[in-house]
């Protein structure tokens, strides 16, 4: 037995195991990434305005409501719009400040709900309620820590609407603070935005995210609202896309005045309470989008492990030249779409962030079993 282990060529295995996983990598960025890093938005020989509906859901939240509110009450667009704030069980001073909010905006339609509605945890009940309040055919969501990038939101975002067009995806971006935690936080709403959005380009939309994501009336109701998932806590945002996308009805935004703005977790163990919440959701996402997403990060997190490896057991020099092709194709790639996400001032991170990336794997997969919190905000 002895012998017959000491015959296996581990070092030619190990390497020849780092050249695969260079090889997928390199497909992810050149096959998907790629798609964003070159997107260009289709050209209309003439603009459209079609009415619009906003949705908030708050609970408890009249401090982040009075800061960031009127950033989608005052947009420019002259067709017509309504911004529906649904108050959620709020026990702080929401209801008062929505009722001061009022008397200057009238656009502003509040919804006060009094009770939860059992079984059905997380935001998918006020939202729900928010949808079926809203005039207009087309539905514009973000959150109440949210606030549009530029007073032309509403107007870009619904620009994307035209024949077949049922969902459109938009970036959440955070504000730029101080501090490492702000940076990696930012990297990681990045690197997941690569993803969805790239995959979106390509015909196979899987999420979008609740702070900028817009769809149609009619497509929540033709597919039962949130009714398969209202068990689970989350998925108001990610699985009810994951459900609905398709390659035909779907449509990205990327213009900077479209994205939205939220203040990041200030503490690490904030942040990552949060991202378990939102990964929770991941295991029920289609096969296809499991198995592509799954086997992207794998062979993320298996690169650096094996990239040292290969260096001390194998042949420094091959080993370097491999992982330097990758490292070349990820800096163009995270250069254009940084660019295009406005995120230039990561681009001298983000080497450290990809190694860190090792970590954070580590630190998320508890999410693929564990029970996230009921609770949404």
């Amino acid at each position: 037995m002895e012998k017959l282990f000491a015959d296996i060529p581990w070092r030619e295995i190990i390497f020849a195991a780092f050249c695969f996983v260079i090889f997928v990598q390199l497909f992810y960025y050149a096959f998907f990434f790629s798609r964003l890093a070159f997107f260009k938005s289709q050209s209309k020989e003439k603009s459209q305005q079609h009415p619009v509906s906003v949705i908030i859901c708050a609970k408890d939240e009249a401090g982040k409501l009075a800061a960031n509110l009127p950033g989608s009450l005052v947009q420019t667009y002259p067709t017509t719009h309504e911004v529906i704030v649904v108050n959620h069980t709020s026990q702080d001073d929401t209801r008062f400040l929505l009722d001061e909010l009022k008397k200057t905006f009238k656009g502003l339609h509040i919804v006060n709900l009094q009770h939860d509605a059992i079984g059905i945890p997380g935001k998918k009940y006020p939202l729900s309620v928010g949808i079926k309040e809203a005039k207009y055919e087309i539905v514009l969501l973000t959150d109440a820590d949210c606030v549009p990038a530029s007073e032309f939101w509403i107007e870009k975002m619904q620009e994307a609407y035209h024949d077949g067009i049922e969902v459109v995806l938009g970036y959440g971006a955070y504000h730029k603070k101080p501090g490492l935690l702000n940076k990696l936080i930012r990297f990681e709403t990045f690197h997941a935005a690569l993803q969805y959005l790239s995959y979106a380009i390509a015909g196979m939309p899987y999420m979008g995210v609740g702070r900028n994501l817009s769809y149609k009336k009619e497509l929540f109701f033709k597919n039962k609202g949130f009714s398969s998932i209202n068990h689970l806590p989350g998925g108001d945002d990610d699985l009810f896309i994951n459900m609905v996308a398709n390659k035909k009805n779907t449509a990205i935004v990327v213009d900077p005045e479209t994205f939205t703005l939220s203040e990041a977790k200030k503490t690490f163990s904030g942040w990552i309470t949060q991202k378990l919440r939102h990964y929770s959701a991941s295991k029920y996402y289609k096969f296809k989008h499991k198995f592509l997403l799954g086997l992207y990060s794998f062979t993320h997190f298996l690169l650096y492990p094996l990239l040292a490896l290969s260096i001390i057991f194998f042949n420094w020099k091959l080993s370097l030249i491999a992982f330097g092709i990758r490292f070349i194709v990820q800096a163009f790639i995270y250069f254009k779409t940084m660019k295009k996400l406005n995120e230039k001032d990561l681009l001298a991170w983000w080497w450290l962030f990809d190694i860190w990336m090792f970590f954070y794997y580590l630190i998320f997969v508890p999410a693929l079993w564990k029970k996230p919190r009921p609770t949404w905000n």
